[in-house]
């Protein structure tokens, strides 16, 4: 299955079914035939923003730190031990940030996107050495409802098991035009973008994508904005969710999931860069 982007770009790949050609190039990916959604490894499954993480979060390189072979994790121990040390916490997204009940995920969630577009709980692929969620809130106040928002890291056996990763992601959003996260949360709407490290915007890792659409449940109605941000560094990805609430703009949602996502990047690239 591939979906024309408006540059000529083309997708193939999905769970079990691979394809030797993957291409990855800046391009804008609305409405293509076959729908278009959001994945979410995060809140309940999914990373990184078209305009990238803030200025200061930047390389100065045409793109993200080689990463030193030796300072990769080739054991789970070791894939959790790097999780640890990259995923975001409460003041990763910023002040006013808490954490939610239950805080992490079970080692081993891991939502699959059904053929009805229905998100479910599986187990993770055998190309995944470890992968740990977490759960965070921007508590309600007058006027404003809360804020849902969640981190993932994900740690593969090879760079290529993330590509995939990355790969499925973009086939899921257009695969499914609306997705439901859970019995009470729906999402659709969406509109995604893919971004090749080393371009002038996106110089934080390897490759990127960004979602964003609307959230609806029934805790909080809806519409309300709703974004999610992947990339990938070598074998591993980092993502981040946002879902909005009465009184919130997506323009806060944007700036929440964005400080957080640019903190889990610089922390992967100082744990895994090779030293001077």
């Amino acid at each position: 299955m591939g979906c024309q982007g408006p540059l000529g770009v083309r997708w193939f790949g999905g769970r079990g079914r691979r394809v030797p050609v993957l291409v990855i190039v800046p391009v804008l990916l609305a409405g293509c035939s076959g729908g278009g959604g959001d994945s979410p490894r995060t809140e309940d499954r999914k990373v990184t923003d078209s305009a990238g993480p803030s200025a200061d979060a930047t390389p100065a390189s045409g793109g993200p730190a080689e990463p030193d072979p030796a300072r990769l994790p080739r054991t789970r121990a070791a894939a959790l031990d790097l999780i640890g040390q990259v995923i975001a916490g409460p003041d990763s997204f910023g002040p006013g940030v808490v954490k939610r009940s239950p805080y992490e995920s079970g080692p081993a969630a891991w939502p699959v996107l059904g053929a009805d577009c229905v998100w479910k709980q599986g187990k993770p692929a055998g190309t995944v050495l470890a992968t740990r969620t977490r759960y965070f809130e921007v508590p309600a106040a007058p006027g404003k409802g809360p804020v849902r928002l969640a981190a993932v890291v994900t740690v593969h056996r090879t760079r290529e098991d993330a590509a995939w990763e990355m790969a499925e992601s973009i086939e899921e959003t257009m695969r499914c035009p609306t997705q439901q996260l859970t019995a009470d949360e729906q999402i659709g709407n969406m509109v995604a973008a893919a971004l090749l490290g080393g371009t002038e915007v996106q110089r934080e890792s390897d490759d990127a994508l960004t979602e964003s659409g609307e959230y609806r449940s029934t805790e909080l109605g809806g519409p309300h904005p709703y974004t999610w941000q992947q990339a990938q560094t070598s074998q591993v990805t980092v993502a981040v969710t946002g879902k909005g609430a009465k009184g919130r703009t997506e323009k806060e949602i944007d700036a929440l999931v964005t400080q957080a996502q640019a903190t889990m990047l610089v922390r992967l690239e100082s744990a895994v860069e090779k030293q001077s």
